[in-house]
């Protein structure tokens, strides 16, 4: 099925929007966010559409845009979304139209004085430019177009890392600013080794005549067809440096133990929203990357170099849910928390089985739901107070009984209740696992104890007990927070009890990508 420029509509309006929004002249200053939530809205509005025509059973690739690029090097401005991008361009729209309404006060001063400065612009503006670039990567279509946004989408993050936060989520401008340097300076060297990596696979596709008249491609469908038919002969040795050049990039992004030191730090320099955006959407560019280039692309490298991933997936979810417990910081609890779960998106993908590869694929949705409503609430709590230490806090339930109750569903969900939408994901990646590694999966079950300790313990020291000092009046959720999170908990609910809509739109593409590499490395 194609559609009319329905792919290009999709990642253009964030951008036109935050271009739109970061011009609006001074006196308009006060309609920068009403216009970049209708924006996103309106983005909503098209991922929606996307869902509604796409055909599971059909095409692989659907509303498929290709137009010519750079046509001296054969690359073309081509998109294109399986089932697996959809469901996390779906989350990526979803998301956004939450945060924003979430951070509508995250560029107010320190006293709590509303701000309609150029802050109040270039915030909203930078989370729709992140939004825009992280669209392009989920329906790229040509390895050189993801590329692009792949690094393309660490700039606004940058800013946004460095720029926003200080005072109302105790945190310091030199703090900000080392933790942005070291997100950019990890991600660019991965950056750096990647495009390396892409330059080598145009050179070998370009050897086997692929592409218009035979000078090579990055054409995403081209390439990977050359590799299962055996058109595209890459030595064993060069095939396995061109893997890693890949899939070291996607584990800095992901991000996999131990390139994952950059995430606590930005986690908590950023302001709880962009956190969000960035751990449950930009992260997940570099999971949904390893399923959608590193396995298909180099199939019998991802074969060679499986145990070794394997392995670092495992020591991420023991390491996270080991750290997460020592943490005194709510916020970096969390951050390590996230650590460990994306050790189990890895885990599922490299395990290359049908049931790992699509319950990592609805873990990288439901994580992206239980994280968004877990660090929301514990910003909403921190804001309140300037504080992030966990021992400042005590009996908040009495005080605030709806956020409490709010973050223990998230902090069960994150723990993987069973009812609530981690569990299946959890669930689906051991299975699969089991079948091929099962000393892995069995090492991997210690995360059930790690996160009870964690989750369940913070809960008792924030949320229960006597009332601390100075937070009897600490105050209940307002109207605009509960909207905020009501959509994450009901979603959290709905996929815990049923799936299946979602595991319908995910199960063919993961199907073909598990054949694909199966059918290349027998």
């Amino acid at each position: 099925m194609t559609g009319p420029g329905l792919l290009t509509a999709l990642w253009l309006a964030p951008l036109v929007g935050a271009l739109v929004v970061v011009v609006l002249p001074a006196s308009a200053r006060r309609a920068a966010r009403p216009l970049a939530l209708v924006t996103s809205l309106v983005v909503l509005g098209v991922a929606v559409a996307l869902a509604v025509g796409f055909e599971p059973g059909g095409d692989t690739h659907q509303f498929v845009e290709s137009r010519p690029w750079i046509p001296a090097f054969g690359a073309t401005y081509t998109l294109g979304i399986d089932g697996v991008a959809l469901v996390l361009v779906l989350l990526t729209a979803a998301l956004m139209p939450l945060l924003l309404l979430a951070g509508w006060r995250d560029t107010d001063d320190s006293s709590g004085a509303t701000s309609d400065g150029r802050r109040a612009q270039s915030y909203p503006a930078l989370m729709l430019a992140t939004q825009g670039l992280a669209l392009v990567a989920f329906t790229s279509l040509d390895v050189l177009l993801f590329y692009v946004a792949f690094e393309a989408m660490l700039i606004p993050l940058y800013f946004l890392i460095g720029g926003f936060g200080t005072g109302a989520f105790g945190d310091s401008g030199a703090d900000r600013a080392q933790a942005a340097v070291r997100f950019l300076l990890y991600n660019l060297l991965g950056g750096l080794v990647m495009l390396a990596a892409v330059l080598g696979l145009y050179m070998y596709t370009a050897r086997a005549g692929l592409g218009p008249d035979g000078r090579g491609t990055f054409d995403y469908r081209l390439i990977t067809d050359a590799v299962a038919d055996g058109r595209l002969q890459i030595p064993p040795g060069a095939m396995l440096l061109l893997f890693a050049g890949f899939t070291l990039a996607f584990a800095i992004k992901a991000p996999l133990w131990p390139f994952h030191t950059w995430l606590p730090g930005a986690a908590v320099a950023a302001t709880p929203a962009s956190a969000v955006l960035m751990m449950a959407v930009v992260d997940k560019v570099g999971t949904f990357a390893m399923l959608r280039y590193s396995l298909p692309l180099f199939p019998e490298a991802a074969a060679t170099a499986a145990p070794v991933m394997v392995t670092l997936a495992v020591i991420s979810i023991v390491y996270g849910g080991i750290m997460a417990i020592a943490q005194t910081d709510l916020l970096r609890l969390i951050a390590y928390a996230s650590i460990s779960h994306f050790g189990f998106i890895v885990l599922g993908v490299f395990a290359a089985t049908e049931q790992s590869a699509t319950g990592s694929t609805l873990y990288m949705v439901n994580h992206g739901i239980a994280t968004a409503a877990l660090f929301l609430v514990a910003g909403f709590l921190v804001r309140r107070h300037r504080i992030r230490e966990i021992g400042y806090y005590g009996g908040v339930q009495q005080a605030a009984p709806v956020l409490a109750g709010v973050f223990l569903i998230a902090g069960l969900a994150t723990l993987s209740l069973p009812g609530l939408a981690p569990f299946i994901s959890e669930f689906l990646v051991f299975v699969g696992t089991f079948e091929v590694y099962p000393v892995a999966a069995v090492l991997a079950t210690s995360t059930f104890v790690l996160a009870a300790v964690y989750i369940l313990w913070t809960y008792q020291r924030v949320m229960g007990g006597p009332v601390a000092p100075g937070l009897r009046s600490t105050p209940d959720l307002t109207t605009r927070e509960r909207v905020v999170l009501a959509p994450l908990v009901v979603a959290l609910m709905v996929l815990g009890f049923y799936p299946q809509p979602v595991l319908d739109v995910i199960d063919p593409a993961v199907a073909e990508t598990v054949a694909h590499v199966e059918g290349a490395t027998r």
